[in-house]
């Protein structure tokens, strides 16, 4: 198996909403989103399959090494190698790649977060960083097309986080801000019992009013030169204010299972979306 097929097959294996979205692209930005995207998922999959923080701080020192290796050296694993080309190709800096694993050491000492702000640093690094990168790899003419990749990646963060409530309460994360529980007269306590009151209810509202916001924000800050370039990032939009309209309508009953988009549904949107331009 070649890196890139590698890469390819844990894209696909992911059924992700991002992974629809490069199926459009022009085959050598194809090959290095994928190649993006399945670095940020072996480096994401350390801190959620490792039970031990030790055994996963010293596996993201050994991916930080293998992204230095991508620079200046003969990186190991086919994900790293298969990054050697895109990094030159593509405006992909080393500091950008140790950023992401940054936010991702976040979730081996942070569990609880106090407010939006300290939240805002997580989502920054572990997904504002991989909208910039994308951006970098679809193309842009205009600067402030960067501002939009930030503000989308922040947008498709908080989605994952409204979708994943219960799923990380069960690991003991509460990403949720402390500060907003208590506005809510929500308890942690409530989450880790999958308490589905009305207040809970009201806290998750205003969760999904604030991702809808920078989606919002996001789309308004595209310049209009840059939009068919960046085209894969308003498919997964539209693919994930989507899956925020199904949690709304299903009651926000985040607690107790996870909503999801049909691989189907997922096809169709981003096709959809693709057409229009």
């Amino acid at each position: 198996m070649t890196p890139d097929e590698y890469c390819q097959q844990k894209a696909a294996q992911s059924g992700s909403s991002f992974y629809y979205s490069f199926l459009f692209l022009p085959r050598e930005r194809r090959r290095a989103i994928t190649a993006l995207y399945a670095f940020c998922r072996e480096v994401d999959d350390v801190v959620d399959e490792c039970t031990d923080a030790g055994v996963a701080r010293a596996k993201l020192a050994w991916w930080r090494n293998q992204v230095a290796a991508i620079y200046d050296g003969a990186p190991q694993h086919p994900v790293a190698q298969a990054l050697v080309p895109v990094v030159k190709t593509f405006n992909v800096p080393q500091e950008r790649l140790q950023e992401i694993i940054d936010g991702l050491e976040m979730d081996l000492t942070q569990r609880r977060y106090p407010d939006f702000a300290v939240l805002q640093v997580y989502c920054y690094r572990v997904a504002s960083v991989v909208g910039l990168l994308s951006a970098e790899i679809f193309g842009y003419s205009d600067p402030a097309t960067l501002k939009y990749a930030e503000n989308l990646g922040l947008a498709f963060q908080l989605t994952n986080i409204i979708r994943d409530v219960g799923e990380d309460a069960r690991r003991d994360r509460v990403y949720l801000p402390l500060d907003e529980l208590a506005r809510y007269n929500v308890t942690v306590a409530d989450i880790m019992h999958a308490r589905e009151s009305d207040n809970f209810k009201r806290l998750m509202e205003f969760q999904i009013e604030r991702a809808l916001g920078y989606y919002r924000d996001a789309l308004a800050l595209l310049p209009a030169a840059d939009r068919k370039s960046q085209r894969p990032g308003l498919m997964m939009a539209a693919i994930y204010q989507t899956l925020l309209d199904e949690i709304r309508a299903d009651g926000s009953k985040v607690l107790t299972r996870r909503t999801s988009l049909t691989p189907l549904r997922k096809l169709w949107i981003a096709w959809r979306t693709w057409i229009r331009g």
